[in-house]
C-alpha cells in the first residue's frame, strides 16, 4: 500500500438474511449435504484420475483466494486506473467462494470431510478460546527488585572471589 494513500477500513459488517440486527444467524442447516452435492455434480463429468482431480481442486482454492484480492483492492481503490471497482459485498462474496471451494477440496480429499471439519475446528477453538491467558484488566507484575550491589573493598583490601 502507498503511504501516500489513505487508508480505508471496511465498514461495519452486516447481518445476515433473517438475522437479528446486531446478531448472527445460525450455520445454515445441510451445508455439508450441499458440498457433498456439489462433490458429486462436480464428479459426474470428471474425467481425471483422483490424483490429478484433488490438485486441481486445492489449485482452484488459490485462484478464489486470488479473487478475494482482486475485490479488496477493488473496494479500497488501491488501482488508480480502476478506481473503486468493487463493493464490500463483493468482497463478502469471494470470501463465501474461498469456504465453498475449501470444503469441496476437503470433501474430494476424503468422505469424512464433515467429521474432519468438526474435529479440527474443535481443536482450534479449544487452543484459542480456552487457553490460559493473563487477564486483559489484571496489572503486569511488578519488576522483582535488583540485588543490592556487594560493598567496595576498602582501600588496601582485595576482593574476594565469592562476591
Amino acid at each position: 500500500m502507498d503511504q501516500g494513500q489513505p487508508q480505508h477500513s471496511p465498514p461495519p459488517p452486516h447481518p445476515a438474511p433473517g438475522a437479528p440486527p446486531g446478531g448472527s444467524a445460525p450455520a445454515a442447516p445441510g451445508q455439508w449435504e450441499t458440498v457433498d452435492a456439489l462433490h458429486a455434480w462436480l464428479e459426474e463429468s470428471n474425467r481425471r484420475a483422483p490424483a490429478e482431480t484433488l490438485l486441481l481442486r486445492v489449485l482452484k482454492l488459490s485462484e478464489e483466494v486470488g479473487e478475494v484480492a482482486q475485490a479488496v483492492i477493488g473496494a479500497t481503490g488501491q488501482n488508480p486506473r480502476k478506481g473503486r471497482s468493487h463493493s464490500w459485498a463483493d468482497v463478502e462474496a469471494e470470501l463465501c467462494d474461498v469456504i465453498i471451494t475449501a470444503m469441496v477440496a476437503l470433501r474430494t480429499l476424503s468422505p469424512e470431510a464433515r467429521h474432519l471439519f468438526d474435529a479440527h475446528l474443535s481443536r482450534v477453538a479449544e487452543r484459542s478460546l480456552t487457553a490460559t491467558r493473563p487477564a486483559a484488566t489484571a496489572p503486569a507484575p511488578a519488576p522483582a527488585p535488583a540485588p543490592a550491589p556487594a560493598p567496595a573493598p576498602a582501600p588496601g583490601e582485595i576482593a574476594s572471589e565469592a562476591n
